[in-house]
């Protein structure tokens, strides 16, 4: 099975499970694991390693509108290295204390691949969902899409140092804490957004007809690109940017760039079914957890 046939699988026997985030009580809690071979390009450090991975919890506990409190790491490597714990601990501080979360440590062993699982807890009273979208709303994206497959490109091209400026995204907390009150669903677009809006026209029962040119580009992404159509196939499809993609009433669009500290852009509009870009249908493509081997 490929990662979202195992997940359905197991809906039936995890009913609070199929957000960014589990919701208990007053706290959300993620867990996510990332992987040398699919995950960290050659020339990653081991400090981006460390920022990336516990980012990519904050990112999750950000999509469910929730303030992040704290995150832990378990790592496991061929060698337990003392520069590389020491860079990557200081990645994981660094990411958190970026959102006002604390690392407060984590588990440590020797594995054949670098591989590293994580797990953030922010804290709710009123979670966003992704089953709350309904027809007659917008559609909208923080920041811009592209930048984790322009940092990929980068370390492709020898460009290491780029490269890891690329993969030390700022996990979106503060956007997603002030967009809780208007969101009606959200999720994070590490799976890349043409993913993330099948994921949310399945949870909320809806579709999305949204327009390529409105799409907010990394500016490196141009930097990168291999021809036409490549900045779509890297903003839209390439996925791992931690973006937030949410959907609002278009009457709060004001209020919600007001309060939110990024960029808001609108990319389409909430519809009754189908998932669609200038009237084609958008195929449910995007990032893999998985190896290719």
């Amino acid at each position: 099975m490929d990662e979202r046939t195992a997940l359905r699988t197991l809906a039936a026997e995890l009913p609070g499970a199929g957000d960014d985030a589990a919701v208990v009580g007053a706290q959300v809690v993620t867990t996510d694991m990332l992987h040398d071979s699919t995950d960290f390009p050659a020339g990653t450090t081991r400090y981006t390693a460390g920022w990336r991975a516990v980012g990519a919890s904050l990112s999750d506990v950000a999509a469910m509108g929730a303030d992040a409190t704290a995150a832990v790491a378990a790592y496991g490597a061929p060698t337990l290295d003392e520069d590389e714990l020491r860079a990557f601990v200081g990645g994981a501080r660094d990411v958190c204390e970026s959102v006002g979360a604390e690392y407060v440590g984590g588990d440590l062993d020797t594995h054949d691949e670098f591989t590293v699982a994580t797990t953030a807890i922010g804290d709710s009273e009123d979670p966003v969902l992704r089953s709350g979208a309904s027809p007659g709303e917008v559609v909208c994206v923080t920041g811009a899409l592209g930048r984790s497959a322009a940092g990929l490109r980068a370390f492709e091209a020898g460009d290491v140092e780029r490269g890891n400026d690329l993969f030390r995204f700022p996990p979106r907390v503060a956007s997603g804490v002030a967009l809780a009150p208007y969101a009606t669903a959200m999720m994070d677009s590490s799976d890349g957004l043409a993913r993330s809006l099948h994921q949310l026209a399945e949870a909320s029962d809806c579709g999305f007809a949204v327009s390529w040119d409105s799409l907010p580009v990394h500016d490196a992404v141009a930097d990168y690109a291999a021809g036409d159509g490549d900045e779509r196939e890297m903003a839209a499809y390439f996925g791992e940017d931690f973006e937030l993609v949410f959907t609002v009433p278009e009457s709060d669009l004001a209020a919600v760039r007001a309060a939110v500290p990024v960029s808001v852009t609108v990319v389409g509009d909430v519809t009754d079914d189908a998932v669609v870009a200038d009237g084609d249908p958008v195929p449910d493509e995007g990032y893999t957890h998985a190896s290719d081997e």
